[in-house]
């Protein structure tokens, strides 16, 4: 059997570790996490390093990254059907923002571990009564019962089963001909009319007039069939992710086999904690959340303890500020990071800082105010000589009506038709697409932005009970 010095990163037992679940038996977490030891990889290292070298292509404007899907996945909705739908607006996505920036892109779903999330209590009390908080599918259920809030370690091995599912069903749409460039019509049949949608066929016929042109030329188009796409998540759960970690038998180092890419968020990131003592373990690409309480001594020290050798594509740096505070932040970050030499590969989050509560009691995202912080990580970087080099956004392949604003003119009203997030607010499908072909504009460099018609909020209004809730949720 594996010893623990047989397993150096374990280094995190040591260590503070903030937003664990609190189970009532350590014998069913110790049955649980045995089991995962024994359990194939559900990535592989060939595959992380693989993403490894994109995200460091990314980081010198040679390629952009798009990192989207849900805001916690659950095991009811990880169907063949809602990842078809996820997988497909990633790809359409994907198509936009290369024929708009004429650069490759590194397709990064938040699908296939997505399955726990950090809460901002850990209770929720309906009425007379107070029970845990759901954290995620990993660690409880949705429903508010005191046996379905219970932190339950038996819903890792869910988890891993759940992730391997999505991840074989992942593969063969990437490599079995669905991500054919050639089906890019194909990708928006049955949506309805729209100026995004007739936007992205009118894409789709210059494409499939210029692959016909290559076709008759001669070209080999065996490469269009096939596309990289790979998997990533919150690495919040520390016995499941350390559970999975695996020695690679080419190398003899750590890889965290649970997805190709992890990241910890705003709450989990102390330098001298837990979760980011076990990431600087593996040989993951890894990224970290920095919010508006970032400070210089927080980014030398994740810069030091993460990617101590300088080494491209190791680390990203997910800024999530605010619109109303991303101007004020970030210029002097990249200052700091410019100053300490090593590369980083910068991408944008630009929903978590943008979080408000509606006026009827729903927690949403206003597409105009995730636009606006959208421009100003460009603009900044633009001016700072550094690279933006890609977006990290919550989406669903479906029609939910959960983000407010964009080319469909949703307000609060219309967010009682379809919010159907487990956690936080997620772009439907048309607004997924409406923020690829603005966000190519802006990695063209262009200032020929597009401009959707339609009302959205004014959170200005004081007639508006409109209000801010806790960014970092």
């Amino acid at each position: 059997m594996e010893s623990e010095s047989m397993r150096p990163w374990e280094t995190w037992r040591a260590k503070a570790a903030r937003h664990q679940p609190q189970y009532g038996s350590e014998e069913e977490v110790g049955e649980a996490v045995s089991d995962l030891r024994k359990r194939p990889p559900l990535v592989f290292a060939g595959e992380v390093d693989n993403l490894r070298d994109a995200l460091g292509r990314a980081g010198k404007r040679e390629a952009f990254v798009l990192v989207g899907g849900d805001c916690a996945e659950t095991f009811e909705q990880s169907t063949a059907n809602e990842l078809r739908l996820k997988i497909q607006t990633l790809l359409q996505m994907a198509v936009v923002l290369t024929y708009g920036s004429s650069m490759p892109v590194v397709k990064v779903g938040r699908i296939a571990g997505q399955y726990a999330k950090p809460r901002s209590s850990p209770t929720e009390t309906r009425g007379d009564v107070t029970l845990p908080s759901y954290l995620g599918d990993a660690v409880n259920d949705i429903e508010f019962t005191p046996e379905s809030r219970r932190h339950d370690p038996s819903r890792l091995l869910d988890t891993y089963h759940a992730s391997a599912s999505s991840l074989n069903l992942i593969r063969a749409f990437a490599k079995g001909g669905y991500a054919d460039l050639r089906r890019v019509h194909e990708w928006n049949r049955g949506f309805t009319a729209n100026p995004v949608y007739a936007r992205y066929d009118s894409l789709a016929h210059d494409i499939t007039k210029a692959v016909k042109f290559m076709e008759a030329a001669g070209a080999d188009f065996d490469s269009l069939r096939q596309v990289d796409f790979y998997s990533s998540h919150e690495a919040l759960l520390l016995e499941y992710e350390s559970a999975l970690t695996r020695i690679d038998s080419r190398t003899g180092l750590p890889y965290d086999t649970s997805g190709h890419f992890l990241w910890v968020g705003e709450r989990t990131r102390d330098v001298n904690e837990a979760h980011v003592e076990l990431l600087s373990k593996v040989r993951n690409p890894i990224g970290v959340k920095i919010g508006p309480t970032a400070t210089r001594e927080d980014l030398l020290g994740l810069i030091e303890k993460l990617n101590p050798k300088g080494e491209d594509g190791r680390l990203t740096l997910i800024t999530r500020f605010g619109a109303d505070q991303i101007e004020d932040v970030l210029p002097s970050l990249i200052d700091v990071v410019k100053e300490d030499g090593r590369p980083v590969t910068w991408i944008t989050d630009p929903m978590h800082g943008n979080t408000i509560s509606t006026p009827n009691g729903y927690k949403t995202r206003d597409f105009d105010t995730i636009m606006s912080e959208v421009r100003s990580f460009f603009g900044i970087h633009d001016e700072a000589g550094t690279v933006p080099a890609g977006i990290h956004v919550e989406l669903t392949g479906s029609d939910v009506t959960e983000v407010i604003g964009g080319a469909e003119g949703l307000d609060s009203q219309s967010l009682t038709e379809r919010y159907e997030t487990a956690v936080d607010p997620r772009l439907n499908h048309l607004q997924s697409l409406e923020i690829a072909f603005q966000v190519a504009a802006l990695a063209a460099g262009s200032n020929d932005e597009a401009q959707w018609p339609g009302p959205t909020a004014d959170l200005s209004d004081p007639s508006e009970s409109w209000h801010l809730v806790d960014p970092i949720a």
